[in-house]
């Protein structure tokens, strides 16, 4: 039997003049020395330059199906078929219900666009405020939605998405936008081209609405911006949203937008979705192409969407996955398809559950994770007990490859080291200082991950874990001037979350339920390649189980 490897760590927690301090020692070349030893065994390489290989190594997860994608799904263009989530237990405003308030003649996009504006303009205004977006132009979002309307007038929607307001993250390509990716110097002129999935959801007829804040170059799991300003949780404007699609999370469950699209390096989707109380779907590596996203960690990116209902999620992603001809890994693709997403059981399915991984999350996760399991088990799911060895090399491969290609990244920007937060020069500096070996090491741990859950997918379908260890930490007011390190905490954030994009298997984090304080829990389930339809599924029966709830900072327009 293999034993379970992943540890809590304890570490010091860095904030403001001490952060900065240790940041400037840390990237200083006299200095630099004295710390690195330390700051490198944290990170755990030493245990990947150990580990002897047989593998050779993978350098993209990409896992090439027998039958490929000749193109999309058709746009969904009727209001989805089936039952919806009974309202008492999902309150959300979702894209269902602009599409069917236009039908009935309730509200024009024009004026869900000026609500909509109000409602950013209304977040700002909080106490903190929120900081969910880097930029808004109202004449743009007005001019999209004048369109909306003479189509709606027509009878000639384009979707379901007509008028229906998305938000973009800021490292996706958005006209008539900059992409700063969260930093105060990349990004000082517009773009001239959508990226691939902002121009699939405008082909569609949603009203994008503006570029979504995040955390820096999205280089760690928290909602910390000094430069954009730090993104607060709807439930709790003191407690954090998770990152580093922080804005586009907090959006959704703050209600000014049913849907906005993230990215997901190292759960980037998946935990501010988790922290924020909505749903978080980080595709099968290659499923939806990264045209148009800026340029971070090539072998672990993921575009996916976040929505208020499981329901969105799907409408989304019928949209945006799918071959692109400008990107070479999309076209490696099955085909796409939803097929079952609402089927309100889940008969025949077999769930993974690996014990000492699953309870490795603060007693109110596991216990309320615990009893969506049950709630499966009575919807005809198996449970099966699995072992995934290898978990704590796994996630130190995963550092070693996202932190240098992050790194990479970043050395075109030589002049700019000192105007990038003292947080992210911190990590900077470590994948900068990882080498070719560790890097190497890294994708041969790779190869062997694949297999090892190649091996658990032979008996389960999907595999449950609860989506992070710890709900929406408060944000130390120290920590507000100048950012703040909490490698401890990011370890928590992460337990759950770091193997799909190592290995490229899709993900999907849904509620299921609030622990003491109101702050959303979350659970995970991943499946295999290019089987996203099932996590649909499984996401789908969690969400007509559990009792959802609005956050006390809610700012949907009334569409009566």
């Amino acid at each position: 039997m293999t034993s379970y490897d992943l540890k809590s760590l304890n570490l010091p927690k860095l904030f403001g003049g001490m952060l900065k301090t240790f940041a400037g020692a840390a990237g200083n070349p006299v200095t630099q020395p004295l710390l690195l030893g330390s700051l490198l065994e944290n990170g755990g390489i030493p245990k990947i330059r150990s580990i002897k290989f047989s593998e050779e190594p993978t350098y993209f997860p990409l896992v090439i199906p027998t039958e490929h994608a000749t193109g999309h799904l058709p746009m969904p263009e009727e209001v989805p078929s089936g039952e919806r989530t009974p309202r008492e237990r999902m309150p959300f405003t979702t894209v269902r219900d602009y599409a069917e308030a236009y039908r009935r003649g309730n509200i024009t996009p024009q004026e869900v666009a000026d609500k909509v504006i109000r409602a950013i303009e209304k977040s700002d205004q909080t106490s903190p405020a929120m900081h969910l977006f880097t930029a808004i132009y109202a004449e743009d979002i007005r001019k999209q939605a004048k369109i909306s309307a003479d189509l709606i007038a027509m009878g000639h929607p384009r979707s379901i998405f007509e008028g229906v307001p998305v938000a973009i993250k800021d490292e996706l390509d958005l006209v008539p936008y900059p992409s700063t990716v969260g930093t105060s110097f990349i990004g000082d002129k517009p773009v001239t081209k959508d990226s691939y999935v902002a121009a699939r959801l405008r082909a569609a007829g949603a009203l994008l609405v503006g570029k979504t804040n995040m955390h820096e170059i999205g280089i760690a799991t928290n909602g910390e911006n000094v430069h954009h300003g730090r993104i607060a949780n709807p439930y709790d404007l003191n407690r954090d949203t998770g990152g580093s699609s922080s804005g586009s999370g907090a959006a959704v469950a703050a209600g000014i937008v049913p849907l906005a699209l993230g990215a997901d390096g190292g759960g980037s989707i998946r935990v501010p979705a988790s922290l924020n109380g909505v749903v978080g779907l980080k595709p099968t590596f290659g499923r939806v192409s990264e045209t148009g996203a800026a340029p971070l960690c090539w072998s672990v990116a993921h575009v996916g969407p976040l929505g208020a209902s499981v329901e969105d999620v799907a409408l989304a992603y019928q949209v945006i996955a799918g071959p692109d001809a400008a990107e070479a890994l999309s076209q490696q693709q099955s085909p796409v398809t939803i097929e079952g997403w609402n089927t309100a059981n889940l008969e025949g399915v077999r769930i993974g559950i690996y014990p000492e991984w699953f309870k490795h999350a603060s007693s109110e996760i596991v216990a309320l994770n615990e009893k969506m399991v049950a709630e499966f088990e009575k919807a005809g799911a198996t449970v099966v007990n699995i072992t995934v060895p290898e978990l704590d090399a796994m996630r130190v491969a995963h550092a070693v490859t996202i932190l240098s290609e992050m790194a990479a990244c970043m050395k075109n920007y030589p002049e700019h080291w000192n105007d990038f937060a003292a947080s992210t020069r911190l990590s900077l500096v470590i994948g900068q200082n990882v080498s070719a070996f560790d890097y190497i090491q890294s994708q041969r741990m790779r190869t062997r991950a694949l297999e090892i859950f190649a091996k658990v997918y032979q008996t389960v379908d999907v595999i449950l874990t609860p989506a992070t260890a710890l709900t929406a930490p408060v944000v130390p007011p120290q920590a507000l001037s100048a950012g703040w390190s909490d490698l401890s905490t990011d370890t928590e954030m992460m337990r759950f979350v770091y193997p799909g994009n190592l290995t490229g298997l899709p993900a999907i984090t849904f509620p299921v339920g609030y622990d003491s304080n109101g702050m959303p829990v979350a659970m995970q389930a991943m499946g295999r390649h290019w089987e996203e339809h099932l996590l649909l599924r499984v996401a789908y029966n969690a969400e007509v189980r559990a009792q959802r709830k609005l956050p006390a900072n809610y700012f949907a327009p009334d569409l009566e």
